[in-house]
């Protein structure tokens, strides 16, 4: 069940996540790739599904701080994106 959810999660806001996070200067566009890369091989291996910020922090990419604030730059953005945007 939580990996279900963990799937939705990422299909929604994982693309913005890495973005936002190189935009914050936080981490490496080839970073933000190479977390990608793992959370595909993750899932076609099938082990557990990882979101790309849990990626990023287990590999030491990123802070549980820098996460916090992308996550809440993330969220403030959907806040104010309209709903018809996505």
């Amino acid at each position: 069940m939580a990996d279900k959810i963990d799937k939705e999660l990422s299909e929604k806001y994982c693309p913005r996540f890495g973005m936002i996070a190189v935009e914050m200067g936080f981490v490496a566009a080839e970073q933000v790739k190479a977390a990608v890369t793992e959370q595909i091989d993750d899932d076609l291996s099938n082990r557990p599904h990882r979101l790309i910020g849990r990626i990023l922090l287990d590999n030491g990419f990123m802070s549980p701080q820098q996460i916090d604030t992308v996550l809440n730059e993330l969220f403030k953005r959907d806040r104010e994106s309209p709903a018809t945007s996505r």
